[in-house]
């Protein structure tokens, strides 16, 4: 069978659902995984140029794009069961070809891909990207999922975007746990700035946006629709709060850290177990969780949930405090060591 999986992905709310079908058939196989995303060449476009001459900086950011945000929840995703996994990301105007490179540069024996995306990857749409990469490949190609007919149930709406959310937040952990490595001796020097920044992110997006939503609206029906998850939800519920607190330890110890190198394996201490409380939770979420709120809450359930969910997915809907966090996702992953 299959050892190897390419799995281009795009940042639509379609390839969401494809890391999870990638992720499952890979662990049926015990095959690993590149995702892979494209972007576009800005430099080459006119309005790109002339926003390099005039705003470097600016230029900088727009051409890295959101390539390694998409890429870095895959990894998310794949990390959480132990699969192996790399990112690749390209830059050329047709994805058709890099998607192929890329599959023969890396040893891919299947190329894995949905059939509709909105970013990045330019509407891969059968009759488009994908019809080509049917077209050249000399790779088996399984489309795992079309659009068109991929309508969607409330509770995979719900269930796609807190996953989604997960991984942001799983990835940004893995850059704390890589942090607190390096501040073991292990790998390059620490960035404490970049490590406040990541400790950030995870001190407001979980506490504003995520965690309140959870406990609104899918705990509290759950709770409602089978009795016997009120125990592990009100477990859940106090896992909330004791990451506030880890977090405040952390801060803590990153502010003695930055005032003496000698607290750095203090705080290397507090990453490690703050990350590990947060996988531990996000492990149980997704597999007790998610599954019995998919068996006992009822389709009104899950059109309340998803539509709070929608709200802070701030890539299809979302207000300005949901492109905010997105944008700080964004500058994190492209922020943090390759």
């Amino acid at each position: 069978m299959y050892s190897h999986l390419l799995v281009p992905l795009d940042g639509s709310a379609l390839s969401i659902g494809l890391v999870t079908q990638a992720v499952d058939f890979a662990r049926s196989l015990g095959a690993r995984i590149t995702f892979f995303t494209a972007r576009e060449d800005l430099g080459a476009s006119g309005d790109g140029a002339l926003l390099r001459s005039l705003e470097p900086q600016d230029y900088l950011d727009a051409a890295a794009g959101d390539a390694r945000a998409i890429l870095a929840k895959g990894v998310a995703a794949a990390g959480a069961f132990g699969i192996p996994c790399e990112a690749v990301v390209r830059t050329g105007p047709r994805p058709y070809e890099l998607i192929l490179d890329v599959a023969a540069e890396r040893g891919c024996d299947l190329i894995f891909m949905a059939s509709h995306g909105r970013k990045g990857l330019k509407a891969l749409v059968v009759g488009s990207q994908t019809h080509k990469v049917l077209a050249y490949s000399t790779l088996p190609v399984l489309v795992a999922s079309v659009e068109s007919n991929t309508a969607g149930s409330a509770a995979d709406v719900a269930v796609a975007i807190i996953k989604d959310e997960h991984r942001a937040i799983a990835a940004v952990i893995r850059g704390l746990r890589d942090a607190a490595a390096q501040l073991r001796g292990q790998g390059g020097v620490p960035d404490l700035d970049f490590v406040g920044q990541m400790v950030g992110y995870l001190k407001a997006f979980p506490e504003v946006l995520h965690h309140p939503k959870e406990e609104q609206f899918l705990f509290a029906r759950l709770a409602l629709r089978h009795a016997e998850s009120a125990a592990l939800i009100a477990q859940l519920q106090d896992e909330h709060r004791e990451g506030s607190a880890q977090i405040q330890a952390v801060e803590a110890r990153l502010a003695a850290a930055r005032r003496d190198t000698s607290r750095h394996g203090e705080l290397a201490a507090a990453l490690e177990a703050f990350a590990e409380a947060q996988w531990r939770h996000l492990s149980c979420e997704e597999k007790l969780i998610l599954p019995a709120a998919r068996q006992h809450l009822e389709d009104a359930d899950w059109q309340t949930i998803a539509e709070a969910f929608r709200h802070n997915a701030g890539v299809r809907v979302g207000g300005e405090q949901d492109e905010a966090f997105r944008r700080l996702f964004v500058k994190l992953m492209n922020t943090a060591p390759a």
